[in-house]
């Protein structure tokens, strides 16, 4: 099977000296209705590969593949209504309204001075209903909590239509009950094939959602392969520079859990 997004060698820099790469020479692949998790350390690129995956920022090598086609080989509007992305810290200076900044996502689909057609709207409101906030609509985009917000944004990404959804710390800033809907959120979209390629400071997340993981460290890929296979206590050790403990939670939960060994190192600096 072809897959639906394919990294092949690529690497990135913000200057012309390849030794100062942000990436290098990264390959993975994500097949359709498949989650992909990337875990590493803050700095080590994961948000700038989002944006050269999305096609916001160009590689230097290598090539990004949709569905086995060159993404340079598609117009901007092209990329966009294949590939949605949701970046992280993304606020309104305007108090618009909830449903105004989601049917602003089906702007690839738009002429240049067209406005959002009965079609569009529509479209903008199946979004909210998928994404849970019909009943915001009409609440200022300013005033709504958090995870309401980072809903919103989801819900703009999917009227583009898109079969790829990049998301960059979705559950970032958030408490948790609000990661909790954000995850179900993205869990459900996979039902219907959507793909979904997701930057995340949790390892935990990934044993809920994720079939794959991708651990870059240095601006390398250190570890990839399966939750259970990656999220390993000396893999995380290696990355973060943590004490960290995977254990099996139970048979009421029936997954492992991931979490910091603070008083290892409390024992172990007393």
């Amino acid at each position: 099977m072809i897959p639906r997004m394919q990294a092949d060698n690529i690497s990135f820099s913000y200057h012309q000296d390849s030794t100062a790469a942000v990436f290098h020479e990264l390959s993975f692949s994500v097949q359709p209705g498949q989650i992909l998790c990337l875990l590493g350390p803050n700095g080590t690129g994961k948000s700038t590969l989002l944006k050269c995956l999305s096609g916001i920022l160009h590689i230097q090598q290598g090539s990004v593949l949709f569905d086995g086609q060159s993404l340079f080989n598609f117009k901007l509007p092209e990329v966009a209504r294949r590939i949605g992305y949701v970046p992280q810290g993304l606020t309104s200076a305007f108090p618009f309204r909830i449903k105004d900044i989601v049917v602003m996502g089906r702007a690839p689909h738009l002429s240049i001075l067209a406005s959002p057609s009965k079609n569009d709207v529509k479209i903008a409101h199946e979004a909210m209903e998928t994404a849970g906030i019909v009943h915001l609509a009409d609440r200022p985009c300013n005033s709504v909590s958090g995870g309401e917000w980072q809903l919103a944004l989801i819900a703009r990404a999917l009227v583009q239509k898109p079969q790829v959804l990049l998301l960059d710390e979705p559950t970032s800033h958030l408490d948790l009950g609000n990661q909790t809907k954000i995850l179900h959120a993205i869990k459900q979209l996979t039902s219907d094939g959507m793909t979904i390629i997701m930057a995340t400071h949790f390892p935990d997340h990934t044993f809920l959602v994720a079939d794959s993981v991708v651990i870059l460290n240095r601006g390398q890929i250190s570890h990839i392969g399966s939750p259970d296979d990656v999220i390993t206590e000396e893999n995380l050790r290696s990355a973060y520079g943590a004490d960290v403990r995977v254990v099996c939670a139970g048979e009421t939960v029936e997954r492992k859990v991931c979490f910091p060994a603070l008083r290892s190192i409390v024992n172990r600096n007393s």
